[in-house]
């Protein structure tokens, strides 16, 4: 007679589980397959639960259908009612309604990190974000967050300020920054193209954390900031701090980057090359 009580559950595993909630990107450069590439590159699992199919390529976003309402309720509840889920991230969430459920999911289900992109423009310049929808961010789901990763033009938009173009403007955005309510803010100053290196601000609640990094000449980037937030919320869910998770996070985007021009992917903004270390000669 088996004895079922000694058979292994999930809630055992060693490999630790991370949820990306976000959109689909057709060309697999961002979104939900930029997420789930970043994950399981940096050594945890990925689940997912899609709240946007997006036709998009490396040229950019031709269409965006949200999934219904009831059907990214139906996910979250199929995941998070099996799967022990350490971290989630947070990306593309196209509309209020959907901004709210996930919230509200978040509040039932309580995993232990929240790691949030506020995903409101592509590296095309194409809009993912209704604009009605951003107040809503604000107010059910930010302050939930354990960090948030606004590049510079979503961190203006967060606070209803103009596009900082010095660091000097990004440190000024501080205070304003820390209202939002979330526990830690990062943000990315890779818009600051004239500067030789990529400076990010780790915003904490007493002290900000400057990160640097050496600036790569290449026009691959698409899917930068999906891939970076992913790989923070698989570094936390694997046990380190948050500011090592950062860190780690930027040195393994920092190397997907520098290696992105070995790919040659479509016409336009191509992907980061998220198995790099895959593909270094052995031996």
């Amino acid at each position: 007679m088996s004895n079922t009580s000694a058979m292994p559950s999930i809630q055992s595993s060693s490999t630790p589980i991370v949820l990306t909630i976000a959109g689909s990107d057709s060309g697999g450069g961002a979104g939900i397959q930029a997420d789930i590439k970043a994950i399981s590159a940096t050594g945890s699992y990925a689940c997912s639960v899609i709240t946007a199919i997006t036709a998009q390529n490396t040229l950019g976003v031709s269409a965006i259908f949200p999934i219904p309402l009831e059907h990214v309720e139906k996910q979250l509840d199929a995941v998070f009612s099996d799967l022990n889920i350490v971290a989630v991230k947070v990306g593309m969430l196209a509309d209020s309604d959907i901004i709210k459920i996930v919230a509200a999911k978040i509040k039932q289900y309580r995993p232990a990190f929240l790691v949030i992109d506020p995903v409101m423009v592509a590296t095309s310049g194409d809009l993912l974000l209704q604009a009605a929808a951003i107040s809503t961010l604000k107010s059910e789901l930010l302050p939930l967050a354990d960090i948030i990763t606004p590049n510079l033009p979503e961190g203006a938009a967060l606070i209803g300020g103009d596009i900082p173009y010095s660091e000097e403007a990004m440190t000024a955005m501080i205070t304003e920054l820390r209202q939002l309510g979330a526990k830690a803010v990062l943000l990315k100053g890779g818009h600051l193209d004239e500067d030789e290196n990529s400076n990010d601000l780790l915003i904490l609640s007493d002290q900000v954390e400057r990160l640097t990094a050496k600036r790569i000449d290449t026009r691959n980037t698409h899917g930068t900031g999906c891939t970076l937030s992913s790989a923070i919320a698989s570094y936390l869910a694997q046990g380190h701090a948050l500011l090592s998770a950062v860190t780690l996070a930027k040195q393994y985007i920092s190397q997907a980057i520098a290696h992105a021009d070995e790919l040659d992917i479509g016409r336009g903004h191509g992907p980061v090359n998220h198995f790099f270390s895959g593909h270094r000669d052995v031996g």
